[in-house]
């Protein structure tokens, strides 16, 4: 991205009383605007000086308008190297300094920085990336820095002595234009020989036209002066009216000539060249004399309209830069805005950064296809838009680092991974390796990923070791799965049988039919471990329905021989207080084992079959406590009725 600087202008524009002198608008007494550029560039190499045509006339000048020199862009072809800069300095500074171009030394300045900036960069890389740190990284000196410093300083001596000189002699030929229309007040004032100053006066007023520029600040007042003094002297002339008429028609055809030429100038397609050309054409009718005093006022008036048409053109095209630039402004500051909007702190993985960066990229091709804004916001717009982009593209070669060292990292703990799971994979201790094997695949789950070209290599080395441990577990352990389907089958005909024992088989034989089933199941081996839980619970909710139906655990046996005895203790009030204080002391015995057991079960995190399993045997015992509390509680219930 390319910034341009629009060069300064000031304009003067003449009220209608400077345009007359006593109250009558005469021919050659110019009407000056000023228009008067001078760029004294202190911090870059180039001094620049353009003083404005002078505009003669009331014609239409812009108020606002910028000096065309701010207009013509450059069309410099970019220097492929820092040597073709060198060149092209070299050859500008053997030009004359009226030739040096301050807008193409700037662009070639730029360019030097640009390619040596990229240099820089592309050695800080190559230097942190041989493991260096940073921070320790210095430059190495560039002998064509000094070169390229030496021959800007070159230019710039030129061209301050080039505009030194120039002021020197605008100067100098002030001094000498005074002098002139000094002598011509003089020979003005001598009335009775003013013809025969006739000669002298044409003499002084070609040495006036002669004399060169003055300084921008003295340019109307000189030629105002002098056109005074000039009409004084024609006015007090007694010279042959043959030889006055001769210089009219001279000085007419010249003016004709000059008006020619500013009407064609409206055919100009380029507005600034149109007004450069313009000023140019003022420039000779000024130097030109004066006409018959009765065709002053026609010959004047289509001078003024044909300057008029081109000012007017001047004027609406630097208005619609302005529009041009206003716009740009916004939308630059639009830019900013949406750059500045991007969250770094938040972009934390690749993808977003990418996106991110692509956002980025999309607003500098946007930013490059922009003209300029006005230059007084120009140049800070394109250092708030360029630190935005220098620290997002930082903030991303710093995440990429952090990557790089992570995947770096990572890659270290998965080949250590790898080692392991290599080192257990001739292992016959089946149960143990597995679980250890289960516990690898898991950590390698949780470390975060590696470079590409490594990920696909380290994932199936580690993928080999695990996949050769359990092929060989496989096949070691296909008879134990067989033998254990057969022991679920067993099982289920042992569950099967328990639901077959109806309801009003005799007692005594619905208890042996279940001892001898509860035999068989123990000695039945191990099932799968998938249906373990299932088929324990099925078989644990048979026997249990069989134990209350038919009151195997002989509850209420127990029950009723208790009542028996506290029946012989009746009256006894000593006994049956004693044995009330067992059984409160037995109750509150299971309470406390029931509490410690609930309160177990509140930390439990169950996270495998065989944590559930546990989790269900404590249960279990818990609904036993539970029923042996309710018999405490039934039997000192039954005191409580006999005391």
């Amino acid at each position: 991205m390319e910034l341009r600087d629009h060069a300064s202008s000031a304009t003067e524009k003449l009220t209608p009383e400077e345009v007359s002198l006593s109250g009558v608008l005469k021919e050659d007494v110019p009407v000056v605007n000023e228009i008067t550029v001078q760029s004294n560039a202190i911090e870059e190499t180039m001094l620049e000086s353009e003083t404005a045509a002078v505009v003669e006339g009331a014609a239409i000048v812009p108020e606002q308008g910028t000096d065309a020199a701010d207009v013509v862009e450059s069309q410099i072809d970019r220097p492929a190297s820092k040597e073709e800069v060198i060149a092209r300095l070299e050859e500008i500074s053997r030009r004359p300094a009226a030739e040096m171009n301050r807008d193409e030394v700037t662009r070639l300045r730029q360019a030097f920085h640009a390619f040596r900036k990229n240099e820089l960069l592309a050695e800080k890389e190559a230097f942190v990336a041989a493991g260096n740190e940073d921070g320790d990284f210095l430059p190495a000196l560039d002998p064509m820095e000094e070169r390229v410093a030496s021959l800007l300083n070159t230019i710039k001596e030129a061209k301050a002595e080039f505009i030194a000189r120039q002021e020197q002699e605008r100067r100098e030929n002030l001094a000498r234009k005074r002098e002139i229309i000094t002598e011509l007040d003089e020979m003005a004032s001598d009335t009775d020989n003013v013809n025969r100053h006739f000669p002298r006066f044409r003499e002084l007023t070609q040495a006036f036209k002669d004399a060169g520029e003055v300084p921008p600040t003295d340019v109307t007042d000189i030629w105002r002066d002098y056109q005074a003094a000039v009409e004084r002297f024609y006015d007090q002339l007694k010279v042959n009216k043959d030889l006055r008429d001769y210089d009219f028609r001279k000085n007419l055809e010249m003016k004709q000539l000059l008006i020619d030429e500013a009407e064609k100038l409206d055919s100009e397609s380029d507005v600034v060249t149109a007004f450069r050309r313009l000023q140019e054409l003022h420039d000779k009718w000024r130097d030109i004399g004066p006409v018959a005093k009765d065709l002053r006022d026609e010959i004047w008036n289509r001078f003024k309209e044909a300057s008029a048409v081109i000012n007017k053109k001047y004027q609406a095209f630097f208005e619609e830069r302005k529009e041009r630039e206003r716009e740009n402004e916004e939308k630059k500051t639009a830019i900013c805005e949406r750059v500045e909007a991007i969250d770094i702190t938040s972009l934390t993985g690749h993808a977003a950064w990418e996106n991110a960066t692509k956002e980025m990229l999309a607003a500098q091709e946007e930013w490059r296809k922009l003209g300029f804004a006005s230059k007084k916001v120009n140049n800070s717009l394109f250092a708030r838009f360029r630190k935005t982009c220098d620290d997002f593209f930082a903030a991303k070669g710093e995440f990429f680092r952090q990557v790089r060292d992570e995947r770096s990292a990572n890659l270290e703990k998965k080949l250590a991974l790898c080692e392991r799971a290599e080192a257990m994979k001739e292992s016959t201790e089946w149960k143990k390796t597995a679980d250890s094997m289960a516990e690898l695949q898991k950590e390698w789950k949780s470390i975060g990923p590696v470079d590409k070209k490594h990920s696909d290599a380290v994932w199936r080395r580690f993928l080999d070791a695990c996949d050769y441990f359990f092929d060989r577990r496989k096949k070691a352990t296909s008879g134990l799965r067989r033998t254990e389907r057969d022991n679920m089958r067993a099982k289920e005909g042992v569950i099967a049988s328990l639901k077959a024992i109806a309801d009003d088989t005799p007692r005594d034989e619905a208890i042996a039919k279940v001892k001898e089933l509860q035999a068989a199941w123990q000695g039945i081996g191990h099932v799968p471990f998938r249906d373990k839980d299932r088929v324990n619970e099925e078989y644990r909710q048979v026997v249990g329905h069989l134990y209350d139906h038919f009151d195997i655990r002989e509850k209420r046996a127990r029950m009723e021989a208790f009542a028996g005895n506290i029946r012989e203790m009746q009256g006894d009030e000593n006994r049956l207080g004693r044995e009330r204080e067992r059984l409160v002391r037995a109750l509150e015995q299971k309470r406390a084992e029931i509490k410690t057991y609930e309160n177990n079960l509140g930390f439990f995190n169950v996270t495998s079959k065989s944590g559930n399993a546990l989790l269900r045997d404590m249960e279990r015992k818990i609904e036993h406590l539970k029923e042996d509390l309710k018999s405490l509680e039934e039997k000192i219930r039954l005191i409580d009725a006999n005391i």
